[in-house]
C-alpha cells in the first residue's frame, strides 16, 4: 500500500481481570496498525502503577519477563505514532507521572490544537516538562493545584482541551475513559466477564472474547473500577465530526466504529466508486491491504473480475510510519510486488484508498507496467486530499499533499495513468449511516469544526 498519512495512536484498558496485563498485551496487538513506533502498558495493584514501554512493535517492546512483572488486575495500553513530538523513547506512552495526588498515567489518541498555549501558560507558571507531545499538558492541568479532584478534576481538564482526544487515565483504582465533545477518534466499551475492557477498536475486543457494550459517547467521561462503571457529561452534547478518513483507510476493516461495519463501508465506497468512475478494462486489482474492500465492491458492481495483482510482504509493517521518505520508498518496494502473470497484457483498474504525496503511487504504477500492464487506470476511494489535518492525522502542511498542488489530470500524468479517478464527497458519506454532517470532512474540504487557534507550532506537528 502507499506510505499514506500517519494516524491516531492506539488504546486498550482492562479492570478488574487477574490476566489484565496479557490481555492488554493482546489488546495492542490487533490495534498494531493504529500506531508501530512505540507501545506502553502500565498496570495498578491498587496501591503503586508499573508501567513499561519501548520503541518498535508490541511484540519487540514486551517479552514474558516484562509481562510478568507488570502483571497487576487493572491496566491500560497504548500504541504510537507521532502526531506531536518526535519519535522517541521519552515520548511513548502511557505518560506516568506521581504528582500531589498520587500516580497517575495517560495514554492519548488525537491531537490537541491548542496544546502550544496551553504548555506556554504552564511553563510561565513553573511547569517543567519531559516530553515533547502535546498529551502531557494534560497531566500538568490535572496536577494543578485548582483543578478538582476525580472525575470532577478530570471533567475540569477536559473542558479546557480542543481538538480531538479519545483518552485513558490510570490511577491506583481505576481506569477512566474520556472522548472529546467532537468524538473524532473512536473509542468503545466491552465486557469480559466481570471486567470491563476499554479499546479504540472492536477489533481488540474480539481478539480478547469481550463482549461490545457501546461507544464512549463524544463528551462523555467513564469512571472503570473492579466494582463496576459509572458515567458522566463534561460537556454538552454537540453535532459530533466524526474522522471519516477511519473508515477509509485507519480503521482495521474488522472493525465496527461510529456504528458501521468497516469492511462493509469500505465495500459501499468501492461500489460507488465503480458508478461514478467506470473503465473499460480487463481486471480489478488492489492495493493491500486497505484497498481491498473497495476494491471488492468496485469488481461487483463493475461485473470486472477481481485478481491480486500486487503480493504483499507480510513482515513490513505500515510504510506511512517509516521516518523518511527515503525509507518509505525503500519500504513500499519491499512491501508490494507485482504478479506478472496476473498483469501482463491486460487493461487494469488499481483501487486505492487516497493518494497523499503521490509518490510511491508514481513506484507502484511503474512497477505495473514493468509487469506487462497494457492500460492502468487508478481509481479511489476518498476525495481529493488538498487540506492539513490538525485531528490526529499528519497531513502536516498543505505543500505535502498533492492534491492541493496539482489538478486531477496533473496528478494522472505525474503518475502515468490512462485515467484517474476520486469518489465524490457526496457519493462517500453516503456510504455511512450516520448524517453527512456528523462527519469531518476537513482533509478534503478545509471545513474545519474546531478552529485552529493559533499557528501550528514545532510542538503541535513535529515530525519524526
Amino acid at each position: 500500500m502507499t506510505p499514506k498519512a500517519k494516524e491516531a495512536c492506539g488504546l486498550f484498558g482492562i479492570c478488574g481481570h487477574p490476566q489484565a496485563v496479557e490481555k492488554t498485551f493482546y489488546g495492542l496487538w490487533a490495534l498494531q496498525h493504529r500506531g508501530q513506533e512505540s507501545a506502553g502498558i502500565a498496570s495498578t495493584d491498587g496501591k503503586k502503577i508499573a508501567h513499561f514501554k519501548g520503541m518498535g512493535l508490541v511484540g519487540e517492546v514486551f517479552r514474558a519477563d516484562v509481562i510478568a512483572r507488570l502483571r497487576n488486575p487493572v491496566a491500560i495500553g497504548h500504541v504510537r505514532y507521532s502526531t506531536t513530538g518526535s519519535s522517541t523513547v521519552q515520548n511513548a506512552q502511557p505518560i506516568v507521572v506521581d504528582c500531589s495526588r498520587g500516580p497517575v498515567a495517560v495514554a492519548h489518541n488525537g491531537n490537541l490544537v491548542n496544546a502550544g498555549s496551553l504548555r506556554r501558560a504552564l511553563e510561565q507558571h513553573g511547569s517543567i516538562f519531559q516530553t515533547t507531545c502535546d498529551s502531557e499538558v494534560i497531566l500538568h492541568l490535572l496536577a494543578h493545584p485548582e483543578t478538582g479532584a476525580g472525575m470532577e478534576g478530570i471533567a475540569q481538564v477536559l473542558a479546557r482541551l480542543r481538538g480531538a482526544f479519545s483518552l485513558l487515565f490510570l490511577t491506583p483504582n481505576e481506569i477512566v475513559a474520556a472522548r472529546d465533545p467532537w468524538g473524532f477518534r473512536p473509542l468503545c466499551l466491552g465486557q469480559l466477564g466481570d471486567a470491563y475492557v476499554v479499546a479504540s477498536e472492536t477489533c481488540a475486543l474480539e481478539l480478547v472474547k469481550a463482549k461490545y457494550l457501546r461507544d464512549v459517547e463524544p463528551g462523555e467521561i467513564v469512571r472503570i473500577t473492579q466494582k463496576g462503571i459509572e458515567s458522566r457529561r463534561f460537556t454538552e452534547a454537540t453535532r459530533p465530526a466524526y474522522c471519516i478518513f477511519e473508515h477509509v483507510y485507519f480503521a482495521r476493516p474488522d472493525s465496527r466504529i461510529f456504528g458501521d461495519p468497516v469492511h462493509l463501508v469500505r465495500r459501499r465506497l468501492g461500489e460507488r466508486l465503480a458508478k461514478e468512475h467506470p473503465a473499460k478494462a480487463d481486471i480489478v486489482i488492489p492495493i493491500p491491504d486497505s484497498g481491498n474492500s473497495a476494491a471488492l465492491g468496485y469488481s461487483h458492481e463493475s461485473g470486472l473480475p477481481l485478481e491480486h495483482g500486487f503480493i504483499r510482504n507480510h513482515y513490513v509493517g505500515r510504510t506511512f510510519i517509516s521516518p523518511t521518505p527515503e525509507q518509505r520508498g525503500e519500504d513500499v518496494q519491499i512491501k508490494l510486488m507485482p504478479v506478472r502473470e496476473v498483469v501482463a497484457g491486460q487493461r487494469v483498474v488499481v483501487v486505492d484508498d487516497s493518494i497523499i504525496r503521490g509518490n510511491t503511487s508514481r513506484r507502484l504504477i511503474r512497477s505495473l507496467r514493468d509487469s506487462g500492464a497494457k492500460e492502468v487506470h487508478m481509481r479511489i476511494s476518498c476525495p481529493p486530499t488538498r487540506h492539513a489535518c490538525y485531528y490526529g492525522i499528519d497531513f502536516p502542511t498543505r505543500e505535502e499533499l498533492i492534491a492541493n498542488n496539482m489538478t486531477v489530470d496533473q496528478i494522472r500524468e505525474f503518475l502515468e495513468l490512462d485515467s484517474l479517478g476520486y469518489l465524490s464527497e457526496e457519493a462517500m458519506l453516503s456510504a455511512v449511516s450516520n448524517p453527512p454532517d456528523h462527519y469531518c470532512t476537513a482533509c478534503w474540504s478545509g471545513n474545519y469544526r474546531v478552529a485552529i487557534e493559533e499557528p501550528v507550532t514545532k510542538l503541535q506537528h513535529e515530525k519524526c
